[in-house]
């Protein structure tokens, strides 16, 4: 019986999932072969990173801190992904937030109880106005939003080091190349955990259901799988398009905010720790999917936390990077190879 590989329009749920479990295992394993040919050991590795980050409270701690801001930068990417438009500059959105928070919380006194929904607000109008002129520029002049996102991050991110080294530095001199602390903190309720963390699965699923079950999130799904149609059956794409792409930029804003407000404390150059462009593997990982996105920030949570782990045993912070770039590679080949499947020849082609 001669078989023959087909290709189908999409991929079926069950054999994405298969492809993704796949790419991160071929990922772990080609990360496995190189280190131990530089001489490491990559299961005692492996055991020592699962011990330290499964086996204590500071383990779970640091994995839960890096949990907020990649889900919601995850999820900023792949809001925009529903209407078929790539929000590659999370990232500056990011650092917008947290200079918008922070700019609150340092010059406008207030009780905290008020104070911290205003650095909210400010957050998000922080990361919106970031991405409103790409937003503009891709919908009334078709100006190509990954160039435009792109190269505001390094915007923001200049924009935060000026600020935190020159006109914000700390007055008391307590810190160097920071503003002075905060005076608002998102409150704690499991050891470093705040509430910034509930607050994001809420605004994960919220999200999801608006997307999901509304009549707007259909008019969205619709317009960003296909234009023309959406255009045809009366939908305004181009307003969807500007809607969506501001709640992308907000999203990421607001991860911005939670960040300065309830892990560092102080706004300072390369608080973002990249959040912004992993949060672009993150909603690859999920598919776009708001709710995926917190399993997928979870595993890249975990692989995070692991290259603090490698580097108390010598292994360089590249070896991070070096594996998330093998997931996303495999995970590029795994998506392809799940639009295949095999089916019996026909006579006349076997």
């Amino acid at each position: 019986m001669a078989l023959r590989l087909q290709r189908l329009p999409s991929s079926s749920p069950a054999a994405a999932i298969v492809a993704r479990v796949a790419a991160v295992a071929l990922a772990l394993a080609a990360a496995g072969t190189l280190l131990a040919a530089g001489g490491a050991r990559p299961l005692d590795l492996a055991g020592q990173v699962l011990r330290s980050t499964f086996g204590s409270d500071f383990g779970l701690e640091d994995v839960g801190l890096l949990l907020t801001p990649l889900i919601l930068t995850g999820l900023s990417v792949a809001v925009a992904l529903r209407i078929g438009a790539w929000n590659i500059g999370a990232d500056g959105q990011f650092y917008a937030g947290a200079f918008a928070a922070s700019g609150v919380a340092l010059f406008i006194p207030g009780p905290t109880v008020l104070m911290l929904p205003l650095m909210f607000v400010a957050g998000a109008a922080g990361g919106l106005v970031w991405i409103l002129i790409p937003t503009l520029a891709r919908a009334f002049a078709e100006v190509s939003e990954l160039i435009t996102t792109l190269l505001l991050n390094f915007v923001a991110t200049l924009l935060v080091y000026y600020v935190s080294t020159g006109p914000w530095l700390d007055p008391g001199g307590h810190a160097l190349a920071t503003t002075a602390r905060l005076v608002h903190d998102v409150p704690e309720f499991w050891g470093l955990i705040h509430w910034g963390f509930p607050l994001t699965i809420v605004i994960c699923l919220v999200v999801a259901a608006t997307l999901g079950f509304t009549k707007w999130g259909y008019e969205v799904r619709i317009a960003g799988s296909n234009p023309q149609a959406a255009a045809y059956a009366g939908i305004p794409f181009r307003r969807r398009l500007v809607a969506v792409m501001l709640l992308s930029g907000a999203i990421a804003g607001v991860a911005g905010m939670l960040e300065v407000a309830g892990t560092v404390h102080r706004l300072q150059g390369g608080i973002s720790n990249n959040f912004g462009y992993l949060g672009i593997m993150v909603a690859v990982l999920a598919r776009g999917s708001c709710v995926g996105v917190i399993a997928a920030a979870a595993l890249m949570a975990v692989i995070l936390n692991s290259g603090i782990v490698l580097q108390t045993q010598g292994v360089n912070t590249s070896t991070v990077l070096a594996i998330t770039g093998l997931i996303l590679f495999f995970t590029a080949i795994g998506d392809e190879l799940a639009h295949f499947r095999l089916v019996r020849a026909r006579p006349a082609e076997s």
